[in-house]
């Protein structure tokens, strides 16, 4: 069962476009049988496949200059794409830390490593990008993995760790530090490095989502001078530009989560018979579905109207609103994942059934790309607190 949550001032061809990824998500993806052989199960959260079968459509360079292959639609088309394939539970882990990377090399890259990267997304490579360290992860500015300046480019040593997908990316978008002041978050650096490039070891960490995160070793780890992306010592503010995009980009993932855990507990809740009637009948889990269902809708206008406000002015910062869809959407996700698993009782925890993959997939969605804490704190700041 689907539901038709609002769309918000959608065009005509962006709701041809809606229907398009759904319908696609439906045919390659629509049952467990295929998604279990997507991904083996469950292990992977990333099918080349069918990323490359996006990919000859055009729908990964969506948001990329035609210069570079791509389409260069708009903020509100890629939160379009993004919602609709997590909707569809289509296997394609790669692409939202593709996007949030391609758009660092698209705002600070050379022309080769535009070339390279966002010429590579839109023939279905994944890319990647790695900040966090053992010692640093919301404390982005405690980075301690270090670039050191030689007769023939960088010398990269240390450890990165929760490097989402870099175990199938094409290259990793590695932010490293290349000087130390007074001020911990001058004198860092984004480089671009090829995930073959000799002296960077990938090992991934297992978790409950299966194999989607990683650490990362640099051991005498050589990069030419032209490795630079952007400035050098400018990594920080680089970052900050990028806010908006990855902020969003999790929170349009989050919206397709919460409306296809939404979709799967209305389905079971209206078949599913107790003391001689369908349990979604009684006012108990009726009233609860309401509420999700309008938590659902207020999140739905809120990233769009956030996109709309990034496609209006896209070199101005949007810290309390991009925030804000990134803490509504990820908390909104995970109550409907945990609501449906409460409705359907035993069988929401059942591996036979999605929603325990909803539950598990949407209770890190509040910790990565910036911990829901960190957005409050962020929010807050906005009001002068």
């Amino acid at each position: 069962m689907t539901t038709d949550f609002t769309a918000p001032d959608f065009t005509d061809e962006q709701f041809a476009f809606a229907r398009a990824v759904g319908d696609l998500c439906r045919r390659e993806c629509g049952t467990r049988e295929q998604r279990d052989a997507l991904t083996d199960r469950g292990t992977h959260n990333h099918n080349q496949g069918l990323y490359e079968k996006m990919a000859a459509l055009g729908w990964l360079g969506l948001s990329i200059p035609e210069e570079y292959g791509g389409a260069a639609g708009s903020t509100v088309d890629m939160c379009i794409l993004l919602e609709e394939a997590a909707r569809g539970m289509a296997p394609i882990g790669g692409l939202g830390p593709t996007l949030i990377t391609g758009a660092a090399y698209q705002k600070f890259g050379t022309e080769q490593q535009k070339q390279t990267v966002l010429g590579g997304i839109v023939r279905g490579a994944s890319q990647s990008i790695s900040m966090s360290e053992p010692e640093a992860g919301s404390d982005v500015g405690n980075l301690s993995c270090k670039a050191e300046k030689t007769s023939a480019g960088w010398l990269v040593n240390g450890q990165k760790t929760w490097c989402s997908n870099a175990h199938f990316a094409e290259n990793i978008l590695l932010v490293a530090r290349t000087s130390r002041g007074e001020n911990k978050h001058e004198g860092l650096t984004m480089f671009h490095v090829p995930a073959d490039t000799v002296g960077l070891k990938i090992s991934g960490i297992d978790t409950m989502g299966g194999k989607e995160v990683n650490d990362l070793y640099f051991t005498d780890c050589e990069l030419p001078a032209d490795a630079v992306v952007g400035e050098v010592g400018a990594g920080w503010r680089q970052l900050m530009t990028g806010l908006n995009i990855e902020r969003l980009i999790l929170a349009a993932m989050m919206l397709g989560v919460a409306e296809r855990a939404f979709d799967d507990t209305l389905t079971f809740i209206t078949t599913r018979k107790q003391f001689g009637r369908p349990v979604g009948t009684f006012q108990a889990l009726r009233h609860r579905m309401a509420d999700l269902a309008t938590e659902i809708e207020c999140g739905k206008l809120l990233v769009y109207h956030v996109a709309r406000m990034v496609d209006e002015n896209p070199a101005k910062m949007f810290p309390r609103e991009a925030s804000m869809a990134k803490l509504k959407l990820t908390e909104t996700a995970k109550k409907v994942a945990l609501d449906g698993m409460q409705m359907m009782g035993g069988y929401g925890y059942a591996t036979e059934f999605d929603m325990e993959g909803h539950v598990r997939k949407t209770l890190v969605s509040s910790i990565y790309g910036g911990t829901n804490e960190i957005q409050r704190d962020i929010i807050g700041k906005t009001f002068g607190l």
